[in-house]
């Protein structure tokens, strides 16, 4: 018994199949980079995000499970050794940033589980073709790919929204948001956002007061939106049209898959709207437009909006304590 528990977690033959995965998943990322596959989305489609970790956990587990029966729990897991080892590499290679490597490593993990637990029961109940099977499995990412886009692409236009209470009039309130001078590191709250390389806000300058004015909205890593009035009521609504200036963003910022103004994501539209609570608070929106062109929207809108979210919430807390610091400075006396 103690010689079949030795055999089952025999480490050169988990690195045997680890390794089968990761050549696999590599080969086909660098494909995906290519001309040929990238006129299809490259990796930003179903055939990329869910079939290649799929197809990565179904060849580890079937390269390990012909050789050594694996209990059940070990196809759900030694998968998750070729998808970590992926993504860190890619990481390393700078061919997909840290944000690219957090939004893909949940749905990652499960579709190669999923590939781990199909390759074992393949290996478990079929008798024949057990090799056709597979056969199947690694190159269906590359039958699927050529066609999705024409069955699956579309292009979403999705709105986030976030709201602060702010102890200041509306004047005082208005004053922090028409223009934003700049934002001191110390003056941010921390974020996850921030954390996986989304940039942080830095100042926003109005070149007049009005329709029509234009704002230059700066972040670190050198993201710059241009930002032009279209609504202009004082003390109440001030909305822009956003431009990301997506030639001048370095890949080390904002990789081509999650880049703003690029061909999956874009942000369109801002406004702040300024709302008279009693008491003296002003309650102030803020939201943005975001347009979405993948193939899986759906998750691509839970990154964006989560996202979009955490960045508004910074900056909205900075206008709350900018606004009620003056707003206090203002209400003392004069000496």
């Amino acid at each position: 018994m103690s010689d079949q528990v030795q055999t089952r977690f025999k480490p050169s033959l988990i690195l045997m199949g680890a390794a089968t995965g990761l050549v696999y998943g590599l080969v086909l990322r660098l494909w995906a980079g290519t001309g040929m596959w990238s006129r299809y989305g490259g990796a930003m489609t179903w055939a990329f995000l869910f079939g290649v970790p799929f197809a990565m956990g179904f060849i580890t587990i079937y390269v390990i499970e012909r050789r050594e029966k694996q209990p059940f729990l070990m196809w759900v897991m030694w998968p998750w050794i070729p998808i970590a080892a992926g993504a860190f590499g890619a990481f390393l290679a700078l061919v997909e940033g840290l944000i690219c490597i957090v939004m893909f490593l949940p749905v990652g993990m499960i579709c190669a589980s999923l590939g781990g637990v199909a390759a074992g029961v393949v290996v478990v109940s079929v008798r024949d073709s057990k090799n056709l099977i597979a056969g199947v499995v690694l190159l269906f990412p590359l039958m699927f790919a050529p066609w999705e886009q024409r069955v699956l692409s579309s292009k979403e236009i999705h709105t986030t929204e976030n709201t602060i209470d702010i102890a200041a009039p509306a004047a005082v309130v208005w004053s922090n948001i028409e223009r934003v001078p700049a934002i001191q590191p110390s003056e941010l709250t921390d974020s996850w956002s921030h954390r996986i390389g989304f940039p942080d806000p830095v100042e926003a300058t109005l070149s007049y007061e009005g329709v029509g004015g234009v704002r230059h909205a700066t972040f670190t890593g050198g993201v710059l939106f241009v930002e032009t009035v279209d609504v202009w009521e004082p003390m109440q609504r001030l909305g822009f049209l956003i431009k990301a200036q997506t030639d001048q963003i370095p890949n080390t910022t904002l990789d081509e898959h999650v880049r703003i103004g690029g061909p999956f994501f874009d942000v369109l539209h801002g406004e702040y709207r300024l709302e008279s609570l009693n008491n003296g608070v002003v309650r102030l929106h803020l939201s943005s437009q975001q347009r979405l062109s993948t193939d899986f929207n759906w998750y691509a809108r839970m990154w964006s909006d989560a996202t979009m979210a955490d960045l508004q919430g910074r900056i909205l807390k900075v206008i709350k304590v900018r606004s009620e610091r003056e707003s206090r400075a203002q209400q003392l006396p004069a000496d």
